[in-house]
Formats: structure tokens, C-alpha cells, sequence
């Protein structure tokens, strides 16, 4: 019986679908059809869970277990379950329609529709996330996307003008990631502040001096690495990371040599002109393999051997272990502009020739500066001597004028190791600023 309509008095038609608000017509078969297989229709069992509760994230799951067109049973007591079912269905393009009551507790059957696939049609995996499966060039519309995640199309493109691996990446990126996650250490519990020690007035001044110099270079190799940083894209991340613990090194090393500097109730030294105009250049360099060039193979290589010298020669035990905690983070930075050179040479044959051209440029722009801040000079000198007797200067001379050495062999070492010959080295590594960065 279909009972009476008490608005008109005729024979009401058949009750209204729950889920549509139209006159029910229980379908002959449920729709999208028995599975091809005869096997039983897969069934989702929400219980109270109501779509305000989740209830969406297991019908999914069931969903995705079968092929677009494909129906999946949907049983639930929640009360809301009919409207909040209906709704979510309309949004996610699936067809739903009411269960006949022979199929209790199943309350309806879900159809699935296409616009998942739809929304995954055109995607591409981000290259690959196995270790060492780094992809030749990212294009810029994968954008942020993690390593190896699947891209859907559409999203906007991010302008990172380094997107060929090669014009970053070094096969030691990642290893030297680790080292350098590994080693990273305190100021305030590494470096003995505490330890007490008197030294003469000028020889303090003259331990001042130097790290006040030390902060002016450690913080344009501080700025630097940060520039890079922002032109990678994020598919080599281990080279973001890398440049971004460089940058974390060298605010830390600008702590501690400023803490030193004034350790002893003292004030900053002279920043020269010089030195200033030399640092400025390195700031300038727009590319990625130029400014690596100049700042980690040539400047901060030379500051290993100056580093070593100040290690040899401090006179009280804070400045030997800051000098010793710094190279040892310096070191990793060469390993790197090295070690990235090294790898885009192999790909590049004209690179040698635009290094040389940027060291040369340098030098010009730099012809008619004073160099190394004279002030910076004989600080080095009175530390290797370590008192004012006219032999012990001449030692303090001597020593300076090894540093120089040493870092001008070091600096053709590096630059033989990038295929330059030993000849081309020497002349270039006397090309380079008087100001060592």
C-alpha cells in the first residue's frame, strides 16, 4: 500500500529518496552493476562515524580499491549519514543512490566516479626519492614538491634560475650534509670563555684586531651562501642544505670571534677601505659557480692556512680553540666549492675560462686598493712574535711571510685540482686579493 497523500486525499506515490528528496524508485539492480567477477559488492561499514567525524577518509580508502565505475556498499548508522553522504559524493564527482531494505545495514551504494583520476591526469613524479637518483634538470613547475612526489599539473612555476643539476651539485653534497649536521658545536659550552689568562695590552689589541677583521670577512661569507641558497631549486636539496648549515657556520663564527674581540672589556678594531671594496666583489657575483669560486676555493681556502697560523700562534687558549673549531668548519666549505667544481668541469669545458676571466676581473676592479688592512698585517706579525725584541719581530715577520706562501701553494694546489695548469695556477693565484678573502 502506498498509503494517502493528507494534502489532496489521493494515493501517495512511493516514499522520497533520503539522499535526492525525489520519489524513490528502487532500481532493479544497484548501480554501476554486479562485480564482473560475481564476486560480493565491497562493502564500507562507517558505524556511528559521521562525515563531520571522517567518516570520508574510509569511504575513500574503499573507493580507491576499485576501477571508476565500480560500486562500493556503504552501511553506517550516523544520523546525518544520507545528507552528509550526498553532499560529499556531488563534490567528488561519485554517484550515490539508496539501498533497497533487503540490503540492511547497507544504507547505500557508491558508484565511483572519474574525478580522482581526472585530477591526477598529466601528474609526473618529481624524479626519483632514492638516494643518489637526482634528476638532470627540475622544471620549475615542480616547484617546492618534495623529491620523488607525484605533481599534479597546474601549479604555478617558481623562478629558480639554478634548475640543471650540474650547475650546483657535487656527488659529496650529501655526505658533507652529514658531516656537517654531525659537527655542529655550541659557542657558549665548546670555546673555554671562563679560562683565565693575561695577556700584554697590545698584544691583546693586536688579538683584537684580528678578529675584528675575522668578523668583517665571516660576515660576507655569511651574506654569500645565503644568496646562493635562494637561486637552487629545492629537487638538489642536499645542496640547500648544505648552503644553508655554510650560512648557519659562519653566523656562528661571527659570534665567536665578536665575543672574543671584546672578551676583554676592549673596543672593535679598523675595518679598512680595502678590505671592504675586496669583500664587496664577492657580494656582486650573480653566478652560482663563480661566487663558489671565488669565496670557498680562493677566500676561504686562504683562510685555512690563516686559521692554521692563528692556531700556532695565539697567545691565550680561547683564541687557539676558536681558530681550531672554525678551520675545521672552513675545511668543509672548500671540500665543497672544490668539490662542486670539480664536477661542473667535467661538464663544462669553457667553465676554466670564465673562472679565469672573474679572477681577472677581480683584480682589476681592485688594482688601486691598499689591500690588506696594514693594521690586520702587523697584528699577524706582533702574534708570531710575541713580544716587541727586535729578533722576536723578525720571527713575526718571517711567519707572516709564510702564511703568504702557504696560501698562494694552496691556492694553486686547488686550482690544479680544477685542471688548470701549473703554470696558469701560479699566475692566477698571484691575481688574488691582498685582502687573503
Amino acid at each position: 500500500m502506498t498509503g494517502v497523500d493528507p494534502s489532496t486525499g489521493s494515493p501517495a506515490g512511493p516514499p522520497a529518496d533520503p539522499y535526492t528528496g525525489s520519489p524513490a524508485v528502487p532500481p532493479a539492480e544497484p548501480p554501476g552493476g554486479p562485480c564482473a567477477d560475481g564476486a560480493p559488492v565491497p562493502r564500507v561499514d562507517l558505524a556511528h562515524l559521521g562525515f563531520d567525524q571522517g567518516a570520508h577518509l574510509l569511504l575513500r580508502r574503499a573507493l580507491r580499491r576499485v576501477p571508476a565505475g565500480a560500486r562500493v556498499a556503504v552501511a553506517g548508522t550516523d544520523p546525518a549519514l544520507a545528507a552528509h553522504l550526498t553532499a560529499w559524493c556531488r563534490r567528488e564527482g561519485h554517484t550515490v543512490a539508496p539501498a533497497s531494505p533487503a540490503d540492511a545495514p547497507v544504507r547505500a551504494h557508491v558508484v565511483r566516479g572519474a574525478g580522482e583520476t581526472d585530477r591526477l591526469r598529466g601528474s609526473e613524479r618529481a624524479g626519483s626519492a632514492l638516494p643518489g637518483r637526482v634528476s638532470g634538470r627540475a622544471p620549475l613547475h615542480w616547484g617546492l614538491a618534495a623529491r620523488g612526489a607525484l605533481v599534479e599539473a597546474g601549479g604555478p612555476e617558481l623562478p629558480f634560475p639554478v634548475a640543471d643539476r650540474d650547475t650546483a651539485w657535487t656527488d659529496l653534497a650529501p655526505r658533507l650534509y652529514r658531516q656537517a649536521a654531525a659537527a655542529q658545536w655550541d659557542p657558549a659550552t665548546a670555546i673555554p670563555w671562563d679560562t683565565p689568562f693575561e695577556l700584554p695590552g697590545e698584544v691583546e689589541s693586536a688579538v683584537v684586531q684580528v678578529m675584528t677583521y675575522l668578523v668583517e670577512n665571516e660576515q660576507a661569507a655569511l651574506v654569500v651562501p645565503g644568496r646562493l641558497l635562494v637561486q637552487v631549486h629545492p629537487h638538489f636539496r642536499e645542496v640547500l642544505q648544505l648552503l644553508a648549515v655554510q650560512a648557519a657556520d659562519e653566523a656562528r663564527h661571527v659570534e665567536v670571534f665578536t665575543r672574543r674581540a671584546l672578551l676583554r672589556g676592549g673596543t672593535m678594531g679598523t675595518s679598512s677601505a680595502g678590505g671592504r671594496a675586496s669583500l664587496a666583489t664577492l657580494l656582486t657575483e650573480p653566478d652560482f659557480s663563480i661566487a663558489s669560486f671565488l669565496l670557498s676555493v680562493l677566500g676561504e681556502g686562504s683562510f685555512l692556512n690563516l686559521l692554521t697560523f692563528l692556531d700556532r700562534h695565539a697567545p691565550d687558549p680561547v683564541t687557539r680553540r676558536i681558530s681550531r673549531l672554525v678551520r675545521q668548519d672552513e675545511a668543509r666549505h672548500v671540500a665543497f666549492g672544490v668539490g662542486h667544481l670539480e664536477h661542473r668541469a667535467g661538464v663544462d669545458p669553457r667553465l676554466r675560462g670564465r673562472l679565469r676571466a672573474a679572477v681577472e676581473r677581480r683584480h682589476d676592479v681592485l688594482a688601486d686598493t691598499a689591500g690588506l688592512n696594514r693594521d690586520v698585517f702587523d697584528a699577524l706579525v706582533l702574534l708570531a712574535a710575541g713580544s716587541w725584541e727586535p729578533a722576536a719581530i723578525a720571527r713575526g715577520w718571517r711567519a707572516v711571510q709564510r702564511l703568504q706562501a702557504e696560501m698562494d701553494e694552496g691556492r694553486r694546489h686547488r686550482l690544479s685540482r680544477l685542471g688548470f695548469p701549473d703554470d696558469e695556477a701560479a699566475t692566477l693565484s698571484a691575481l688574488h686579493t691582498r685582502n687573503f678573502m
